[in-house]
C-alpha cells in the first residue's frame, strides 16, 4: 500500500512538472509574439494617444503651435515644424488650423447641433471624426448653442491633418482644459490621439491597452522559476 502511494505521488508530481513546463512555453513564446507585435510598424499602428499632456496655451495671439504626430509645440510655427493645430487667444478664443499644410487640414466647424456652420464646433464624446464634416482652417469658437466652448475640461475638437511622417490625411481629436472663453489662464492642451492609418476616429478613444512584453516575462520567469525549485 505505501509503495502504490509513492508511486501515486511520483505520478502526480511528473504531470505538476509536465504542466509548468507546458505554461512556461506558452507564456515565453506569448512574449515572443507581443514583443514582435509591439515593434513599431506603420501596417500595425493604428491609434496614436499622447497620455497626459497638459501643454499650457498662453493668452496671446501666438498661443501654441502643436504637430500631432511628433508631439513637438511651441509659441512659434518655426519652432513646430508642420504644426498641426494653433489655438491662440488674447481676448477670445481661437483654434486654427495649418493653413500652408494643404487643403486637407481643419476643424469640424458643422456639428450637427452648432449654432454657426463656420465657427468651430466642441464636439461631444464619441463623435466620429471623418470626411462626413466640414473643417475650418481658420476661425474662432463656438460661444454660444449646444457646441459651443465652456470653462472646465469638457471641450474637444476634431482634427484632419497631413501627417508629414507617413504622407496619410489622418483624422483625430484634442482635449481642452478652458477657465473661460476670453482666453484667461490657466487653459491646455490636456491630451490628443489620432488614427494613423487615416481611418475615422472617435472622440475620446485613446486605443485601449495591451499586456506589456516585461510582465508577460515576469510570468514566464516565475514559471521556469518553479520547475527549478521542483528539480532541487
Amino acid at each position: 500500500m505505501h509503495l502504490s502511494n509513492q508511486k501515486a505521488s511520483r505520478g502526480f508530481l511528473a504531470s505538476v512538472d509536465r504542466n509548468l513546463a507546458t505554461s512556461a512555453a506558452v507564456i515565453a513564446a506569448g512574449v515572443a509574439g507581443v514583443a514582435s507585435f509591439a515593434t513599431p510598424q506603420s501596417a500595425q499602428a493604428v491609434i496614436v494617444y499622447s497620455g497626459p499632456v497638459n501643454i499650457n496655451i498662453p493668452s496671446t495671439t501666438a498661443g501654441i503651435y502643436l504637430n500631432l504626430a511628433t508631439g513637438v509645440f511651441a509659441t512659434t510655427p518655426g519652432g513646430a515644424p508642420g504644426w498641426d493645430i494653433n489655438p491662440w487667444g488674447s481676448t477670445s478664443w481661437n483654434v486654427w488650423a495649418n493653413n500652408a499644410a494643404g487643403p486637407t487640414d481643419g476643424v469640424i466647424m458643422n456639428y450637427t447641433t452648432g449654432s454657426s456652420a463656420t465657427l468651430v464646433d466642441n464636439v461631444p464624446t464619441g463623435t466620429i471624426v471623418d470626411n462626413s464634416w466640414s473643417y475650418s482652417r481658420t476661425n474662432s469658437v463656438e460661444t454660444t448653442g449646444a457646441t459651443a466652448f465652456a470653462p472646465g475640461n469638457n471641450n474637444y475638437v476634431g482634427i484632419r491633418f497631413l501627417n508629414e511622417g507617413t504622407g496619410v490625411v489622418d483624422f483625430g481629436w484634442v482635449h481642452f482644459s478652458l477657465t473661460n472663453l476670453t482666453a484667461g489662464q490657466p487653459q491646455s492642451v490636456i491630451d490628443y490621439a489620432y488614427e494613423n492609418t487615416g481611418a475615422p476616429i472617435a472622440v475620446g478613444n485613446t486605443g485601449g491597452t495591451t499586456p506589456e512584453p516585461a510582465s508577460l516575462g515576469l510570468l514566464a520567469v516565475g514559471a521556469l522559476g518553479l520547475l527549478k525549485r521542483r528539480g532541487r
